[in-house]
């Protein structure tokens, strides 16, 4: 509604976007745990340890207390996280780090700190959106369906989690490529994979945009800046302990799934026990598939068909991971405000149901609640497919 009336006071929209995520500056998140393990990294790496090599449990349990609250900090991050390495990468670290040296033993002081990176961060997007919106001749208020989405807001700004600055980075080097300053794009890119792994996922898209040539010297980039990215922590354990905690998002880790769920409850029936170790990695085979096949479709050539491919590739993704976190709709979300699909805004409000399972008594998933969550999204992203095919291409064939 505050769009649909406002469409074009931008600076209103703007500031309002801004100040919803003021209003939180000075809260400590309540919907998430993983704050606590963002502090302790930030402070592991201030007294110069390896936050790859160790689990904060492993310190406990050999009687080494390396940083101050450490228990308290053990116990708010929760059992899971503290008895698994960490899986942040390189430039997520070094946010963390920033926080301690800034606040010091003060975990709220932590929090406002990284609180303002993600702020500045959707600031950052909200400028180069709105400019990559103009470029496309598209609506600049496309750029608030993001920026005034409450589960952006509460989940990235109240929450903390940093794929507000992947994003950044991410439409950041959209604008360099789209500008041709592949290079800059590159390197760039190569930022936000060090902040999320996610967008390697994107790399086979953009072979067509490139060319043969271009695609190698531009993945070459982003190799080297990734790799130098985590030189200050290579050693045999870091790739050990990094590429089994990255593993346990297929293998191990289950949480809001849909075509994951509906495998294993066939597996329930045939096999009588739960053969995630099987289905995940399986599933994880079928979007290498899938994004490579979407490599070679002729539509990437266009930018607006690059993201509408970006779309569906993180869609298949999170469709078929074994966990599908609320925050991790963020990216699809971003990329949809330049296209006319909008069944990842519906789901950015079905995801929510996902919180059911936390209750008073403990956690458990409630397969109605998550039922009703796909039944939207499938039923929109179904309904868009079959009825929106022309609006879709014609935004398509806009810009070249």
């Amino acid at each position: 509604m505050l769009i649909h009336f406002n469409k074009h006071n931008y600076i209103l929209l703007a500031s309002l976007a801004v100040l919803f995520r003021l209003i939180l500056l000075v809260a400590i998140p309540e919907l998430s745990q993983d704050f606590y393990r963002f502090i302790w990294d930030g402070r592991l790496l201030l007294k110069g340890f390896n936050v790859y090599i160790s689990t904060p449990n492993s310190f406990i349990t050999s009687g080494q207390i390396p940083i101050a609250q450490a228990q308290l900090l053990i116990d708010g991050m929760g059992a899971l996280s503290a008895g698994n390495h960490t899986n942040y990468p390189p430039l997520n670290q070094l946010c963390f780090m920033l926080a301690g040296m800034g606040a010091g033993n003060s975990i709220l002081g932590s929090v406002m700190i990284m609180r303002i990176l993600i702020i500045l961060a959707d600031i950052g997007t909200l400028y180069i959106g709105t400019k990559l919106l103009i470029k496309f001749h598209l609506p600049v208020h496309r750029i608030f369906f993001y920026m005034l989405n409450p589960l952006i807001i509460i989940e990235l700004t109240g929450n903390l989690h940093f794929e507000s600055l992947m994003v950044f980075f991410l439409v950041l080097s959209i604008y360099f490529l789209q500008i041709d300053r592949w290079k800059l794009s590159a390197f760039v890119f190569s930022l936000a994979i060090s902040v999320k792994l996610i967008p390697l996922l994107f790399i086979p898209l953009l072979y067509k945009k490139l060319g043969a040539q271009k695609w190698v010297m531009y993945s070459s980039i982003v190799a080297l800046v990734t790799t130098l990215s985590f030189m200050p922590f290579l050693s045999i354990d870091f790739l050990q302990h990094y590429t089994q905690t990255v593993g346990l998002w297929f293998q191990k880790f289950e949480f809001n799934a849909s075509v994951y769920y509906l495998i294993r409850e066939l597996s329930y029936c045939f096999r009588g026990y739960n053969e995630i170790a099987l289905i995940g990695p399986a599933l994880a085979i079928v979007v290498l598939v899938f994004t490579l096949t979407a490599g070679i479709l002729n539509g990437n050539k266009h930018f607006l068909g690059l993201l509408g491919n970006m779309i569906m590739v993180l869609s298949v993704y999170f469709l078929c991971a074994t966990t599908v976190h609320p925050w991790y709709i963020a990216t699809p979300l971003f990329l949809s405000i330049f296209l006319s699909y909008r069944f990842i805004a519906v789901w950015s409000f079905a995801v929510v149901l996902s919180y059911s399972a936390y209750t008073s008594t403990g956690f458990y998933e409630n397969g109605w609640f998550i039922a009703l969550e796909y039944v939207l999204v499938y039923g929109t992203l179904f309904y868009e497919i079959y009825h929106k095919k022309k609006s879709y291409f014609s935004l398509v064939h806009r810009v070249k």
